[in-house]
């Protein structure tokens, strides 16, 4: 049976590379938000290579009709999971046509918001397109995708490629979007909301727009701060121009990753939509940088299998740290390397699957992929390496490609040894420290972190002096924040001075150090720990608040009243605390049903994901419970988020272990929804 499938497999990879040549796509496509629907009419464009009698493309849980081949009905079958079009199909073009309706369930998302407006989105990373269009999971499939899409008239709609025309229809719009390059089907996107637009052009003259939500417009510069420096840097870096005519980035409400590199359309999480506060803990950069750099590795080029997906995370990993280096420096560059080294050293004693395997981590992809490229990069030196990039794009532009294709480029510019370079990054599951701590060490920072990690089981009062003249020093905040560290577990009088001395840095990550080390906070130390309750940074305020309110009862209502108007991230997440702290802190309201109310509803469907789980959280924590409370965690278990869903299945189980609270879930049973009955049901009979 093994080899059948294999046999299988390997056919339908041949039928779609060697025998079809499949060379652009129109879709015309309506929304119906209400159903979660989507329907249209499709045109493909097509040469068969070698005669064949059945072509495939990948369709999940739609209905079709009017199907044709060269405007003549044609004979068809839907399997569920393909469109499959039986047809004497001989050597030239062919042109195939047919509609279709689809009520997906995963990769196309209808988000509710408040006051019935809906937001919409798409996410294809690897085989989910053919859930809302009929298209290609195979990669190696590249065609030219021109969308037009219909909806209503007072939402922006977005999709890959150059805006040709806006056509009004009665109480909608028709946007009509049309690529001019091939690319893979899993980069296909739509976005449909309400935004607000800022157009730029880079040095290159590529036009580039930044959305947000209306509501939003005031947090346009923290958000967007660096990013079309980015953009600038990475072209100049690459050396390679940016392979398409237009970038847009646009932030859309839970949203399933970070980010996400769409052909000339990132989508990305709104947790980076952040005010100038926020952008000390939760800043967009990383993830900015990181998926415009797959336009070029990902998209440009795409690995041909999952095996080889390191040319895809790996660089954009590696090029998003040099986009940083650039703007934060070389300290800020080296201390991500040396962290994300000492996670994959931990990792390693576990994890047994190295980079060039398709079932690797995302740590090994992404992080030891970086390594790999950190330590060619070094090796062969910084000219031979650009060369071959900027040769290795130009030669491999809007095809397929794997490691050895790379590796050719670097052999043309190095007689660097890519047989034990393979072997040592690629092939084997453990860490090259020594010549990762070289590299690293070249950078005065690292130098004194390693000092700084060696003396992990030294008594304190051996390396107290040490720390004293560390903290008092200039040096990258990464090494104070190291020391902190190593402070948690000690006696406070011991570590008293050391405290202070990080206080009095007055670096916004430095004093969070203290804030999250220090738990139990002695009354001489009340008033110095209180100054970080005004620091610059939502995360800052919120640990500051939690262990104060915790440590000194007396001064309970002092904090509150100090914090009480204030929202942190968009998450919410100092309002949530502060009105759980406020309902645990004895005859501080007057009015209890007014915050119980407020923070039930912040658990609610009208918020996103992370901040109705933020509230959730605390609800059962403190202990406040009610059958809203309840509903609310069981609609959790049905969201697309999985880990908010998991989240919900995963907190109903720890609570139905209590008798009383079991028999509440059964008693809100029947007032569910059908999706919420199943979920609860199940979890209730486990």
């Amino acid at each position: 049976m093994k080899y059948i499938l294999l046999f299988i497999t390997s056919f339908v990879f041949a039928q779609q590379t060697q025998f079809v040549d499949f060379k652009s796509v129109t879709g015309q496509l309506i929304l119906n938000a209400k159903e979660k629907s989507v329907s249209g009419s499709v045109d493909y464009q097509f040469e068969v290579l070698k005669p064949l009698d059945t072509i495939k493309i990948d369709a999940k849980n739609m209905e079709f009709s009017h199907v044709q081949i060269d405007n003549k009905d044609a004979v068809f079958l839907n399997t569920g999971k393909q469109l499959q079009i039986v047809y004497n199909f001989q050597k030239g073009k062919n042109h195939l046509s047919f509609e279709y309706v689809a009520k997906p369930k995963q990769a196309l998302y209808f988000v509710a918001i408040e006051n019935s407006e809906v937001q919409i989105w798409t996410q294809g990373q690897g085989k989910y397109t053919s859930n809302w269009f009929p298209s290609f999971d195979d990669v190696n499939e590249k065609l030219i995708f021109s969308l037009g899409i219909t909806y209503d008239k007072e939402y922006q709609v977005v999709s890959n490629g150059i805006l040709e025309e806006k056509i009004k229809k009665e109480n909608n719009l028709h946007w009509q979007y049309k690529m001019q390059k091939p690319m893979s089907s899993y980069l296909l996107m739509l976005a449909i909301g309400k935004f607000d637009k800022k157009e730029f052009k880079s040095k290159s003259k590529i036009p580039l727009e930044y959305y947000l939500e209306n509501k939003d417009t005031d947090r346009f510069e923290p958000t967007y701060r660096y990013s079309k420096r980015i953009f600038d840097f990475l072209e100049k870096e690459i050396g390679v121009k940016y392979p398409w005519k237009i970038y847009r980035q646009i932030p859309v409400r839970d949203f399933l990753y970070a980010g996400m590199e769409n052909t000339t359309t990132t989508l990305f999480a709104t947790r980076y939509v952040v005010d100038s506060i926020g952008f000390e803990d939760r800043n967009y950069t990383n993830v900015d940088a990181h998926e415009l750099a797959h336009h070029w590795f990902g998209d440009l080029i795409t690995a041909e299998s999952s095996t080889h997906h390191w040319l895809q995370e790996g660089f954009a990993t590696y090029y998003a740290l040099l986009a940083e280096r650039d703007i934060y420096g070389d300290d800020y560059f080296y201390s991500k390397l040396y962290e994300t080294a000492q996670q994959i050293k931990f990792a390693s004693r576990s994890d047994n699957i190295p980079v060039l395997n398709a079932k690797a981590s995302s740590l090994t992809f992404y992080e030891k992929g970086a390594w790999a490229l950190f330590v060619l990069h070094e090796s062969i030196g910084d000219k031979a390496f650009k060369k071959a990039i900027k040769n290795y794009l130009k030669k491999y532009a809007y095809q397929t490609v794997n490691t050895q294709d790379f590796f050719d480029e670097i052999k043309k510019v190095s007689s660097f040894d890519l047989v034990q370079f393979q072997k040592t990054w690629l092939e084997s599951t453990a860490f090259d420290t020594a010549t990762a701590n070289t590299l690293l060490s070249k950078n005065k920072a690292i130098q004194v972190r390693l000092e700084v990690d060696k003396l992990k089981k030294t008594p304190l009062a051996e390396k107290n002096d040490f720390f004293i003249k560390t903290l008092n020093s200039d040096i990258y905040s990464g090494v104070k924040t190291a020391i902190l560290d190593q402070l948690e577990d000690e006696k406070y009088e011991a570590k008293k001075q050391l405290l202070l001395l990080a206080l009095k840095t007055n670096n916004v990550k430095v004093r969070q150090a203290v804030a999250e080390t220090l738990t139990k906070i002695p009354e001489d130390f009340r008033v110095e720990y209180e100054a970080l309750l005004e620091d610059k940074s939502y995360q800052t305020q919120e640990i500051a608040l939690y262990w104060l309110w915790k440590n000194f009862p007396d001064h309970q209502a002092e904090y509150l009243n100090k914090s009480k108007n204030r929202i942190g991230f968009n998450d919410y997440n100092l309002r949530t605390l502060w009105l759980s702290l406020a309902l645990s802190t004895p005859d501080y309201s007057d009015t209890p049903e007014s915050l119980i109310s407020e923070l039930i509803a912040f658990s609610s469907a009208k918020y996103e994901a992370t901040t109705r789980q933020n509230a959730l959280e605390k609800l059962i924590a403190f202990k406040i419970i009610n059958d809203q409370v309840l509903t609310n965690l069981v609609k959790a278990t049905t969201h697309h988020m999985w880990q908010f869903s998991k989240f919900g299945r995963d907190t109903i189980r720890l609570l139905i272990k209590n008798t009383e609270m079991r028999a509440s879930f059964e008693r809100i049973l029947i007032n569910l929804n059908p999706d919420e009955q199943f979920q609860l049901s199940r979890l209730l009979k486990e």
